[in-house]
Formats: C-alpha cells, structure tokens, sequence
C-alpha cells in the first residue's frame, strides 16, 4: 500500500501563493493517479485537482481554474499543486489522494490519502 504525506500549508493572506507538497511511499508511484481534495470546516470534502499517471493530464475544479497548477515528479514520488491568488474560501484542509485505476473526480473512487495540511486565507 502506498502511504501519503502533505506538506506546505500554512497561513496567507490573499492573494499570496503556497506550494503543497505530497511525499509517496510503499508502492510504485508512476502507476497511480494522483489527486487533491479539500475539505472546509462544515463542508463535504471537495475534489481540487488531478494529475494522471504519466503527468500529461490535469484536471480541476472550476473555482480554482487558472489559479492552482497540480504537477508530479515520478522520480521523486512527489506530487505538487502549486496555489496562487488565494482566497479565502480556499480556506481548508487539503489532502492528497491516490488511485490505481483511471482518472476520477470523485472522493470515493481513491484508494490511498494522506492526513491533510491545513490551509488558512486570511482577508
């Protein structure tokens, strides 16, 4: 089983930028698909981004279109989403997710998650 670690959150104001990291262990990282979810106080848990396999297809929430950029380093086992313009209703825990499968939007179809890093967007 692969294990997921997050790391990067913080506090910002908005406008400002973090880059969240995710660190991959205990499985072959180039075969599955990776992901970003959120989730906010109150709130279901909500898909943010995903990078397929190879890295040559990414695909995101309409709210965070043009703002935030999901990446992977299959060398390094690492996936990236890179978020700029914050606002603060990015305010959330974000977490990292896997999948062995295809491509997937949905929560329920990831196998593999991370504990989450808390992001904070202060006005």
């Amino acid at each position: 089983q692969v294990q997921l670690v997050e790391s990067g959150g913080g506090l910002v104001q908005a406008g400002g930028s973090l880059r969240l990291s995710c660190a991959a262990s205990g499985g072959t990282f180039s075969l599955y698909v990776m992901a970003w979810f959120r989730q906010a106080p109150g709130k279901e848990r909500e898909f943010v981004a995903l990078v397929s396999r190879s890295g040559g297809f990414t695909n995101y929430v309409d709210s965070v279109k043009g703002r935030f950029t999901i990446s992977r380093d299959n060398a390094a086992n690492m996936v990236y989403l890179q978020m700029n313009s914050l606002k603060p209703e990015d305010t959330a825990v974000y977490y990292c997710a896997a999948r062995s499968i295809a491509t997937s939007r949905y929560a329920y179809d990831y196998d593999h998650w991370g504990q989450g890093t808390q992001v904070t967007v202060s006005s």
